[in-house]
């Protein structure tokens, strides 16, 4: 090729070109919390196969038997059993057992994509405050302790309640998506994107993921003063 003729490139990737993800088996670690709970009945309701996962075993079944009545594909095992058998394993645990819960599971996680949702926050007098932890952040202290795994953050600004709520047909809300590989972002795009109303929009890297977990103090406060289930949406995307 001369000088003079022009470089042809690659047409770039259309953004909302996302993976099928039907198929994966998808754990919610923290499946009988609220939030996990919320985001398993979802999924399921979807068509998502999904394991419930809980330090007892007992809990996940019932949990599982439960949510059973109303939708199909949805079983609970303890969290060792749920991230051995998933292909994508939601992290949905409490802020203070999340490290300790991800260093237990070192080794079922390795290989697996992981989205971490969990927020880290403290409460007072004066409502829901950030905290900031050592790494940055809920989503890089389980890059840290997961160096085997590939971690993403996304589903942090969901209302359990409308999770939760059969009578809700669509749940109205983007989802923020940050990771370190497109193809890992664009799977749990796609993987948002199953939810009815629901869409999953690439926000950044792993280092970015502090922002996205503190604006659940604001979305709190929005939820007190309006008594609201406020959610997100990006414009113009």
């Amino acid at each position: 090729m001369t000088s003079t003729e022009s470089v042809q490139k690659a047409p770039a990737k259309d953004p909302w070109d996302l993976p099928d993800v039907s198929g994966l088996v998808v754990g919610v670690l923290g499946g009988t919390g609220d939030q996990g709970r919320g985001l398993a009945y979802r999924l399921a309701r979807a068509g998502q196969k999904v394991i419930i996962g809980s330090r007892a075993a007992e809990r996940a079944a019932s949990a599982a038997a439960e949510l059973g009545r109303s939708v199909e594909g949805i079983e609970g095992a303890d969290n060792a059993e749920c991230a051995r058998r998933s292909d994508i394993v939601i992290v949905a645990v409490p802020w203070d057992g999340h490290a300790k819960t991800l260093e237990g599971l070192r080794e079922e996680l390795a290989g697996k994509l992981v989205v971490d949702c969990v927020n880290p926050l403290g409460f007072d007098k004066k409502g829901a405050y950030a905290l900031k932890p050592e790494e940055g952040s809920a989503a890089e202290q389980a890059a840290a302790l997961l160096p085997e795994s590939r971690v993403t953050a996304a589903f942090h600004h969901l209302s359990a309640v409308l999770l939760q709520d059969e009578a809700i047909e669509e749940i109205d809300t983007d989802v923020m998506v940050l990771g370190e590989s497109r193809a890992d972002t664009d799977t749990v795009q796609a993987l948002a994107a199953r939810i009815p109303g629901m869409r999953g929009v690439f926000a950044g890297r792993l280092r970015n993921a502090h922002q996205v977990e503190s604006l659940v103090a604001n979305l709190i406060s929005v939820n007190r003063r309006y008594k609201a289930h406020a959610g997100l949406r990006v414009t113009d995307v």
